[in-house]
């Protein structure tokens, strides 16, 4: 390995900490692609000077940021990048996040069909329980890899045509607002890690019961009038949710709440959950 830089032994940064940021660069600059295998720790133990409990705590240290993973006997590799989704900052989709960064986003329409409401998703559209809803039940894919299933619930009269719209490669919030008038203007949205079910493992590409991101959505137009609910469940790997937090200050200096949702945990992947509905 030619690294860039070396170990700064005049400083008071631990060393463990300064060869994580070195790797880190080198993942960063392109010279480690996502899945390639990192130099093993004999190596990096010559390179940098350093002994093995410093290559051992700077590699633990870039496994629990999710830059690498590491894997018994065969050594240390590159994680695959993982798609920032942004919560709180605008009600755009994953569709204009994926291609914004420049990526490809695929659908696999696995339902798209008018059903009476059940009780719980009439609760969330505001309608009767039997109302005629449309669901739209998609697996996404991210650059040809399995990432969201997302299974989408909406009034059938806001957008009766959406039953005719191919939606393997379209947003939903594109068809709602170009083809049918419906603007979305808010939503809520929750976020926590659950257990893939042996459904949702198969289509995602993991193993049974491993973690993922479970979230779900209620968006409203701009009458208030609730437009769609959604269940989306995430490959936590893969995506990482990014919150922008804002402290009020009140008249005494104190801090205060701005109506914002409150946070029951935080997503090691850097966040996740209202006012921006990155599934559709």
């Amino acid at each position: 390995m030619n690294a860039t830089r070396s170990i700064y032994r005049e400083s008071p940064v631990p060393y463990y900490y300064q060869l994580e940021r070195i790797l880190i660069e080198e993942i960063e600059a392109g010279r480690f692609e996502p899945g390639d295998r990192l130099p093993g720790e004999h190596d990096l133990c010559e390179t940098f000077d350093v002994s093995r409990t410093v290559v051992r705590q700077a590699l633990s240290g870039l496994e629990n940021e999710g830059w690498v993973t590491r894997r018994k006997g065969r050594g240390t590799f590159v994680a695959p990048r993982k798609v920032s989704e942004s919560l709180f900052q605008s009600l755009t989709g994953l569709f204009e996040d994926v291609t914004f960064r420049g990526g490809t986003l695929r659908s696999e329409v696995r339902k798209l069909e008018g059903v009476p409401a059940p009780a719980s998703v009439a609760a969330e559209l505001g309608l009767e329980e039997g109302t005629q809803i449309i669901v739209l039940d998609r697996l996404r894919f991210v650059d040809g890899v399995p990432w969201v299933v997302a299974t989408s619930y909406l009034p059938y009269d806001l957008c009766p045509r959406l039953l005719d719209e191919d939606m393997e490669e379209q947003s939903l919030y594109a068809v709602l607002e170009e083809g049918c008038g419906v603007r979305i203007s808010h939503g809520s949205r929750s976020v926590e890690a659950v257990a893939a079910s042996a459904e949702d493992a198969g289509a995602l590409g993991l193993g049974e019961r491993d973690p993922i991101l479970l979230l779900r959505s209620t968006s409203y137009g701009e009458n208030g009038r609730p437009v769609e609910h959604f269940v989306a469940r995430h490959r936590g790997d893969l995506s990482r949710f990014e919150v922008n937090l804002l402290r009020h200050r009140d008249g005494n200096g104190s801090g205060t709440p701005v109506g914002a949702p409150t946070m029951i945990a935080s997503v090691n992947n850097s966040g996740g959950a209202a006012g921006k509905n990155t599934d559709v």
